[in-house]
């Protein structure tokens, strides 16, 4: 799997790794999620991101029991703190039952998971003592746009703001106008979840689906091949779609170690274009 530098942070990423929103918690669909995620690893899709609201819980403690074994320094795992937990004591107590329930001593990164009630000062300042007792080696933001970014990286004082965790979708290029160009400007990751857009980017029938079939048929790739490959071809992009299934997951690290050319970018951009708007969110 190619990788790329990860913002300003000084190491580098997967440009494509594995989300687990909504992954089944329970029987033969949490059983092939397990073995998805451990041949994700295998492809080189070593970033893992989890969130404490996932499953309330259950689907961090099915991550600690899928990557037992693996070495910890080969992966990069990403959770996120709840908003109505984000005080400063509180960010620090659920980063801790993330930890219990992951079952390793550390995050890579740990995320504000959306704008809350608590003062942004007061959340930041949590997240930067988890850096200091080094149960986090980076922190950052999800689901935020250009102002509250800006907000965040003045409420830290230590550490900078390394990520910001959006949904960025064919369907959801907005973050392409002001988000993105201002995150690179600032060396801050993003992140973008449901690549797909939930069913609409390769909606049946659609110009876009057709667009899409077109030019993976040119590329000897899958449709979701090329989307993948779309978002992620910028410096400072990376993506985590979710896969619940071996064959899917090997799919979508199929999405990277190729280029799309002008003439496909362009057939894009001509079915999905940019549209800026508020940040969405899923």
């Amino acid at each position: 799997m190619i990788q790329k530098p990860f913002g300003g942070a000084g190491v580098a990423l997967p440009v494509i790794g594995q989300g687990t929103w909504d992954l089944p918690e329970s029987g033969r669909g949490r059983a092939e999620a397990m073995r998805a995620l451990r041949r994700g690893i295998e492809l080189g899709m070593t970033h893992i991101d989890t969130a404490e609201m996932y499953g309330a819980g259950a689907v961090e403690e099915m991550l600690g029991e899928a990557l037992s074994g693996i070495p910890r320094a080969s992966l990069f795992m990403t959770s996120k703190v709840l908003p109505e937990n984000a005080s400063y004591k509180g960010t620090i107590a659920a980063c801790d039952r993330t930890l219990r329930r992951l079952r390793t001593g550390y995050v890579d990164l740990y995320l504000l998971h959306w704008p809350g009630s608590h003062p942004i000062a007061e959340t930041m300042r949590g997240l930067e003592e988890l850096v200091a007792q080094g149960k986090a080696r980076y922190v950052g933001v999800s689901n935020f746009d250009v102002d509250g970014v800006r907000e965040a990286q003045a409420a830290l004082s230590n550490v900078k703001l390394a990520a910001n965790e959006i949904f960025y979708s064919l369907v959801e290029r907005g973050p392409e106008v002001r988000l993105i160009p201002y995150c690179f400007e600032h060396r801050v990751a993003v992140i973008g979840y449901t690549p797909f857009g939930r069913g609409r980017v390769l909606r049946k029938g659609s110009p876009g689906e057709a667009a899409l079939r077109h030019i993976a048929e040119k590329h000897g790739k899958t449709p979701r091949q090329v989307v993948l490959n779309f978002l992620t071809r910028e410096a400072d992009v990376f993506t985590i779609p979710k896969a619940s299934n071996v064959a899917h997951v090997e799919e979508n690290a199929g999405g990277a170690g190729w280029q799309l050319d002008q003439t496909d970018i362009g057939q894009i951009d001509a079915v999905f274009p940019v549209v800026e708007g508020p940040l969405a969110t899923v």
